[in-house]
């Protein structure tokens, strides 16, 4: 009954999953995609395969409070046999005693219950569990990266639509600047070759526009590789929220220090453990020739029990230098985890210093377009009374479009630097 539920429910996810990937996305977040890549990158999957094997493993820590049972047995011969003195044939005696046969026989079976271990695994079963978490920050950390990859992407798309709207824009302009030509040359005010030279400015508006959405329809192919599902052009890809900057570092990686120096710590209880005298209780019982009485000579069954001490003393030679390699590692570590945050800083810092730029150019880049907008409004009325030609206002329109299209990079780049800094500090 349990495998016949989960194989249903796996089932049932596997439906709802292709109900989904065939669902047509009518927005994409950010946030949303960052959920559906960890979820379509094939490593997840290993987030099962550690839980599987985390269980197997506490399963068969968990066998060390049974009783242990073993079987042996051994068919010898040996040169001597003792004979006792009594035994000597003497004129017209019976020997006291039977002679015991050289070859010799022996099985039995043994039960052993350790008592020394009721009280020690449970620091296996921590480092079962210690080892299984390790496993676990590291595919966590592996996912974490594919958030800068989906970044790349995600803001590459919404730059391209940014880029879309302002060359919509601009053919408006350029549109407006036809319509007043056109009367213009109808008044006798403006040659012709003014119209033409516009509508050839349109037709090159044209075509950075079918470029710009080629450009994005190989973004979205990607992007949507990532995610697992099929972005459609209708798609909106939504402009995430202006994000604060951090400098507090909480990365997956310094939970993963955390726990393998974790790990040392139990591996230091375990050497403890190792060096404890092992106490048994023992039963064993068999079969053998001779039994326990060594004056008979025939087959007899046996059994005996008590408590039973191994001490193996040898580990004392070597546990101190174990510890001693321990604390080694654990410093190593900390080595590790002190460079991990200064390199992490030092991109921090970075990321700050940029922001602060792209503030300042994005403050300067709306100073500009407000000056640009004004001369380019004045172009327009210039142009339908002839004053200037289709050439000078087309190069006004042009420093109006690169000064807007400065504002969407840097806008772009300063969300993208933001949601780099969350990436970066874990935020």
């Amino acid at each position: 009954m349990k495998q016949k539920f989960i194989y249903t429910v796996i089932i049932l996810m596997t439906i709802v999953t292709v109900m989904v990937k065939a669902q047509n996305i009518t927005e994409l977040s950010i946030d949303s995609c960052y959920v559906m890549a960890e979820r379509n990158y094939p490593l997840v999957k290993q987030y099962g395969l550690i839980n599987q094997s985390k269980e197997y493993s506490l399963d068969n820590v968990s066998k060390g409070y049974l009783p242990q049972v073993q079987i042996g047995g051994q068919a010898t011969y040996q040169s001597d046999v003792t004979t006792p003195t009594l035994n000597e044939n003497l004129p017209g005696t019976v020997p006291l005693f039977e002679t015991i046969s050289k070859d010799q026989y022996k099985i039995y079976g043994e039960l052993v219950q350790p008592i020394t271990n009721l009280f020690t695994l449970d620091n296996n079963k921590d480092l079962v569990e210690a080892n299984a978490q390790i496993e676990t920050k590291k595919i966590e950390v592996e996912l974490y990266k594919l958030k800068e990859r989906v970044n790349q992407l995600y803001f590459g798309i919404l730059l391209i639509d940014l880029q879309l709207t302002q060359n919509t824009l601009v053919k408006k302009d350029i549109e407006t600047g036809i319509k007043k030509t056109e009367a213009s040359i109808r008044n006798g005010i403006a040659l012709k070759s003014n119209l033409d030279l516009l509508k050839a400015e349109m037709l090159k508006a044209d075509q950075q526009e079918i470029e710009l959405l080629a450009g994005k329809k190989a973004y979205t192919d990607m992007l949507g590789l990532f995610i697992g599902i099929q972005i459609m052009d209708e798609t909106e890809i939504q402009k995430p929220k202006m994000p604060s900057f951090s400098s507090v570092v909480e990365r997956p990686e310094l939970a993963m220090f955390d726990q393998q120096k974790q790990i040392f710590d139990i591996q230091g209880n375990n050497i403890n453990s190792r060096n404890l005298p092992q106490f048994n209780l023992f039963f064993q019982t068999g079969m053998g020739r001779p039994a326990l009485n060594m004056l008979s000579n025939k087959f007899d069954f046996f059994y005996i029990g008590g408590l039973r001490l191994n001490w193996n003393i040898a580990g004392f030679y070597t546990s101190n230098k174990e510890k001693k390699i321990l604390e080694f590692n654990k410093s190593s570590l900390d080595v590790q985890k002190e460079t991990f945050l200064f390199n992490t800083n030092l991109e921090v810092k970075k990321q700050f210093n940029e922001v602060t730029k792209i503030e300042s150019l994005i403050k300067t880049d709306n100073e500009i377009i407000e000056l640009r907008e004004n001369i380019k409004n004045t172009a327009q009325n210039q142009l339908a009374n002839g004053v200037i030609t289709a050439n000078d206002y087309v190069s006004y329109v042009n420093a109006v479009d690169k000064a807007r299209q400065n504002l969407l990079l840097h806008e772009t780049q300063l969300l993208m630097v933001l949601y780099n800094n969350k990436i970066t500090t874990g935020n």
